[in-house]
């Protein structure tokens, strides 16, 4: 069969290295890959081979030399740290400016037209870490039915509620009101729906979380192969990151290795397109929880399943192997994303293993899987395919 596959997997946070810039964003002498390899329990022979360590500017590791993949060192053209602006760029759309953040929480005018929206009270409305927040506002919460509003570091609304008190379509319903308010200027990346169970002391969020991104302002990647009749499909984060725009079939996930087995599942399924993969954990458990063995761990344990995921490969399908911003573990001064360079790893029988030095920006993979399927991007990015 001639049917051509891209699987393009995010390994969200994987950063290699502070940009020239980074200052500007508040990080200094940032490097997730340098900090995750000094952990007892790193151990990456599968992508060492795909040539991770000759990655131009990685200082760790030992180069493989004659490596089987094509790699490259990416920079970020657009201005920001996050999720949200990461995966645009990825699929060929910039941002001038950074994402709003509130630092001293959200003005009261989004705060009053929230309230009126749903007909409920506001509670904290500051930034806040997720586990601390449902324990030092959970049990008014439950005696009040207001809703618990916070943010973080990051350019999000984040809304909090006991499943009891709120049912989660309910909470979903006031997330999308909000989405709705938060739009402009207070155009956050995403709107967050954390629901929680238990009782005062021993309150735990659940896994029915759900993300609203904004939508992305211009032709992604994703559009123009869903225009062109190919499949599209996400696991994980992807179809809340993108507001479910250019995808034709998406699925989550409960965590990496779900996502792992999610994707191996692709990889016996007959189409004809793009899988695109974000593995979240990196981030979310060990990146902001500045977890460097936690860290190490789960890419140890992505790189254990790698020749699995190389032995599916089929003789016109190529991977892709990324990450959308730093969240260095070892760097105690915050706990946010930090900017940094990310790797580019590209594997398959039309791929000829070459080191692609630095490129200008991220968008390179999406006109690369473009370029793959003989469509023009509407972006401006390179292919890195000779």
């Amino acid at each position: 069969m001639n049917t051509k596959r891209v699987f393009l997997i995010v390994l969200d946070s994987f950063g290699i290295g502070e940009m020239e810039d980074a200052a500007a964003y508040g990080d200094y002498d940032v490097n997730t890959l340098r900090s995750v390899s000094a952990s007892p329990f790193f151990h990456v022979p599968n992508m060492k081979r795909l040539g991770l360590f000759d990655i131009e500017g990685i200082t760790v590791g030992e180069k493989e030399g004659a490596h089987t993949g094509a790699v490259a060192r990416l920079k970020e053209r657009s201005k920001g740290k996050d999720t949200t602006i990461g995966h645009f760029e990825i699929a060929g759309v910039y941002s001038a400016n950074p994402l709003p953040t509130y630092p001293e929480g959200f003005p009261p005018e989004i705060i009053k037209a929230f309230s009126e929206a749903t007909g409920r009270k506001v509670l904290c409305n500051k930034p806040y870490s997720g586990t601390e927040v449902i324990k030092d506002y959970g049990k008014e919460h439950m005696e009040t039915g207001a809703l618990i509003v916070y943010t973080s570091a990051d350019s999000v609304f984040q809304i909090a509620a006991h499943e009891d008190i709120v049912p989660v379509e309910q909470l979903y319903e006031y997330c999308k009101m909000a989405r709705k308010i938060l739009t402009g200027e207070h155009g956050v990346g995403r709107v967050i729906a954390r629901p929680f169970i238990g009782e005062p002391g021993s309150f735990t969020r659940t896994a029915r979380r759900h993300d609203y991104s904004i939508e992305p302002p211009s032709v992604t990647m994703l559009d123009q192969l869903k225009e062109a009749g190919k499949d599209v499909i996400g696991v994980g984060k992807i179809n809340d990151i993108y507001a479910g725009k250019g995808l034709t079939e998406y699925v989550y996930t409960s965590g990496n290795a779900d996502g792992i087995e999610k994707t191996l599942g692709y990889l016996d399924k007959e189409f004809e397109g793009l899988c695109f993969v974000n593995l979240v954990d990196y981030d979310s458990l060990y990146g902001h929880r500045r977890d460097v063995d936690g860290y190490a761990k789960a890419l140890t344990y992505f790189d254990e399943k790698l020749p699995e995921i190389l032995g599916k490969l089929r003789e016109n399908d190529i991977l892709i192997i990324t990450a959308d911003h730093g969240c260095d573990p070892g760097y105690e001064q915050t706990t946010d994303h930090t900017r940094e360079y990310v790797p580019m790893l590209m594997y398959g029988k039309k791929v000829e293993p070459q080191n692609l030095g630095t490129r200008d920006t991220f968008a390179d993979i999406g006109a690369t899987v473009l370029d793959y399927f003989g469509i023009k991007p509407q972006f401006a990015g390179e292919s890195m395919l000779r």
